[in-house]
C-alpha cells in the first residue's frame, strides 16, 4: 500500500489525482502532517509526500531503521513539477515509484541513486537474492573498475558491464558458499524442492528435512524457486506453512501428471494414498531438470515414523526472447513496454538503422548484434540461438514486430525451449492513418506489394479480393527503383471497382522529422510520389475527403447529407 500525505490545497489536489488513478494501491492519510507521516511509515510499503523534501527529511529521520526494511519515500513539490526519490530507491522501490508518479502527474522523476543515474542496474535490483559486498562492487562498476562475472550456471541476466577478469567479482551460483571480500553473490531461483507429507506432518519436520537436504548437497536455500507437491496435498498445513516460512510459492500438480514422470525411487505407499508412485521426486522433476537430491525421508528426533519426504532438482534456466516493435520511428511513439524490454535485454539483435534509433536507451553492457538489409532470417536465427544459450534477448523491428517484421521468422525458428514475449508497436498503417485523418474507420486490410518473398500472382489475387469487397487498403512496400510497376497495377485493379474521386492518402516517413503527407484521389495519384518509405492508403466507396482529411465511416451507411466542406 502507498500512503499519501499532503499539507496544502495544491498538494491535496495532486494527491487526489494520484489516489483516483490508483484507487487499489493508495491510502490517504489526513490530520496533522507529523502524525500522518508516522502512521503511513509504519503501515505502508511506500509513501508519496506532497511536501518539501526538507520537511519530509525531518519528519522521517527518527523513523529510519534498516534500508532493506524501510518504506520507499517519494516527495512531490508544491507545483507538481518533480517527483523525487528520497529514501529506499532500490529496496523500497522509490526510484520506480518516482517514475510512475511522474507519468500520472506529468512530473519529472528525480532519481539520484548512483547506478540509476548512469544507467546501470543496481546489483540489488536484478530480481535475485543478493549477498556480499554490494556497495563495494557497485562502486567499482561506477568507477570503471573491471568486475568479473563468474557464472556457475546459465541464467538470463540483464545487461551489466562485466569483464572476464577483475579484482571484483559478481558470482551467479546456487551453491551454499560465502562471498569473498570483493564479491557479490547472485542467487538465481534455480532449485525446485519436491515435498511429500503424511496427513498432519508438522511444519518443523518438513522444514528441517528441506534444510538438511540442501545443506548436505551444498545448496543455498535462497535459490529455492518453489515447493512442489501433488494436488491432494495443496492444503496440507505442514507443507503450506513450510512454503510460507521459506518465502516461496507452493505449486501443485495432478496425480495423473506426476504418475507419468519417470523417477528413480517409486513407491507403492503414495500410489495407494494419492494415486502416484512418486510425489517428492515427480513434483520436482515434472518440468524437467537435474535431480540433485533423490528422495529422502525425514528423521524425527523422537523416533516417530517419518512423515515427510523431499527431493531437490536444479531446473535449467529458460532463455528469454522479446520481439519488440519500435513503432514508426518517433521516440514518443515507442511504448513504455518496449523501452523496458530494451533495457532488460543483455543481447540486442536488429537491423543496423533500427539499432541506431534506440542505441541511447540501452544499458551499459548490452551486447549488440546488428546487420544490414536483407538479413532478416539470419537475425531471427541469431536471436533464437542467443535465447537458447540462456540469455535475455531483444529482437527489434520497426512498427509492430508482428506486421511485415521480425516476429514471423523468429517464431518460425523458435521452439518451446525458450520463453517468447511479443511487444506490440505502432504500425506504419496506424501512424499514417492518424496523419491522414480516419481512413481506417471501418474494415481495412494491409497488403505488401513486394514480390521478393510472395509471387505477384498471389499479391494480385489479394488486391482483387480487397477491391471486390470494398475494403480500405493500405499498401506497404509500394514502390522501389527495381519494382516500379506493381503500384500502378494494383491501383488499376482498385480502379475497376472504385471511382476516380476515391480519396487516397500518401504518407512518407510517418512520425519522423522529414514526414510528408498528402490526400489526393485514385485518379490523380502519381506513383512517382511514392517510394519504399511511403505507405499508400486507398479509401473504399464510403470514404470521403472532409476538410482535407480522409474519413471512412464506422457504420455501413454513410450519412445521407454530406457535411459542409466534403468533396
Amino acid at each position: 500500500m502507498i500512503g499519501l500525505i499532503s499539507a496544502t490545497a495544491a498538494g491535496a489536489a495532486a494527491r487526489d489525482r494520484l489516489a483516483a488513478a490508483w484507487p487499489d494501491r493508495t491510502r490517504v492519510y489526513d490530520g496533522p502532517v507529523g502524525d500522518a507521516v508516522r502512521s503511513a511509515f509504519a503501515e505502508c510499503g511506500q509513501l508519496v509526500c506532497f511536501l518539501a523534501t526538507g520537511a519530509v527529511v525531518r519528519l522521517i529521520a527518527p523513523l529510519l531503521g534498516e534500508k532493506t526494511a524501510d518504506p520507499g519515500v517519494v516527495c512531490v513539490d508544491e507545483g507538481g513539477r518533480f517527483a523525487v526519490s528520497l529514501v529506499g530507491g532500490h529496496a523500497g522501490g522509490a526510484n520506480e515509484l518516482a517514475r510512475e508518479v511522474g507519468e500520472v502527474l506529468a512530473a519529472r522523476p528525480v532519481v539520484t541513486t548512483a547506478t540509476d543515474s548512469v544507467g546501470l542496474p543496481g546489483l540489488d535490483t536484478l530480481g535475485f537474492p543478493v549477498e556480499g559486498s554490494v556497495a563495494t562492487v557497485s562502486r567499482a562498476l561506477l568507477d570503471g573498475e573491471p568486475v568479473a562475472l563468474r557464472t556457475e550456471l546459465t541464467w538470463p541476466l540483464p545487461p551489466l558491464p562485466l569483464a572476464g577478469e577483475g579484482a571484483y567479482t559478481v558470482r551467479l551460483t546456487d551453491r551454499a558458499v560465502e562471498p569473498a571480500e570483493r564479491e557479490v553473490l547472485l542467487r538465481p531461483p534455480s532449485l525446485v524442492v519436491g515435498v511429500g507429507a503424511s496427513k498432519g506432518a508438522p511444519v518443523d519436520e518438513v522444514l528441517t528435512l528441506v534444510e538438511e537436504a540442501l545443506r548436505d548437497a551444498g545448496l543455498s536455500p535462497r535459490s529455492i524457486a518453489e515447493l512442489a507437491t501433488v494436488d491432494a496435498k495443496a492444503e496440507e498445513p505442514g507443507i503450506v506453512e513450510a512454503a510460507a516460512r521459506l518465502g516461496v510459492p507452493l505449486v501443485t500438480y495432478a496425480a495423473e501428471e506426476l504418475a507419468a514422470v519417470a523417477v528413480p525411487n517409486p513407491s507403492d505407499a503414495p500410489l495407494t494414498a494419492v494415486g502416484t508412485p512418486s510425489v517428492a521426486e515427480a513434483a520436482a522433476l515434472v518440468r524437467g531438470g537435474e535431480l540433485l537430491v533423490p528422495k529422502r525421508k525425514s528423521a524425527p528426533a523422537d523416533g516417530r515414523p517419518a512423515m515427510a519426504t523431499c527431493a531437490v532438482v536444479r531446473r535449467l534456466a529458460r532463455g528469454r526472447l522479446a520481439v519488440v516493435g519500435l513503432g514508426p520511428g518517433a521516440r514518443d511513439l515507442l511504448t513504455p513496454r518496449a523501452k523496458a524490454e530494451l533495457r532488460r535485454a543483455s543481447v540486442l539483435v536488429g537491423l543496423d538503422q533500427y539499432v541506431d534509433q534506440i542505441r541511447d536507451l540501452l544499458r551499459p553492457g548490452t551486447r549488440v548484434l546488428e546487420s544490414g538489409l536483407g538479413a532478416e532470417e539470419e537475425r531471427a536465427r541469431t536471436a533464437v540461438a542467443e535465447a537458447r544459450a540462456g540469455h535475455a534477448v531483444a529482437l527489434i523491428g520497426s512498427g509492430d514486430a508482428g506486421v511485415y517484421a521480425m516476429a514471423s521468422p523468429a517464431l518460425a525458428e523458435a521452439s518451446d525451449d525458450i520463453d517468447v514475449v511479443g511487444v506490440p508497436g505502432v504500425t506504419a498503417a496506424l501512424a499514417a492513418g492518424a496523419i491522414l485523418g480516419a481512413p481506417l474507420g471501418h474494415d481495412h486490410v494491409s497488403i505488401s506489394l513486394s514480390d521478393l518473398h510472395t509471387p505477384w500472382e498471389v499479391i494480385e489475387r489479394r488486391v482483387r479480393a480487397a477491391a471486390e469487397a470494398d475494403i480500405v487498403v493500405t499498401f506497404y512496400n509500394p514502390r522501389s527503383r527495381g519494382r516500379d510497376w506493381q503500384l500502378p497495377k494494383a491501383l488499376a485493379i482498385l480502379a475497376e471497382h472504385r471511382e476516380p474521386t476515391t480519396p487516397v492518402g500518401v504518407v512518407r516517413n510517418a512520425s519522423r522529422p522529414d514526414e510528408s503527407s498528402r490526400v489526393t484521389t485514385l485518379g490523380a495519384l502519381d506513383p512517382a510520389w511514392v517510394d519504399m518509405m511511403t505507405v499508400v492508403t486507398v479509401g473504399n466507396t464510403a470514404t470521403r475527403n472532409i476538410a482535407g482529411r480522409m474519413v471512412t465511416p464506422r457504420g455501413y451507411r454513410w450519412q445521407e447529407s454530406v457535411p459542409e466542406g466534403a468533396e
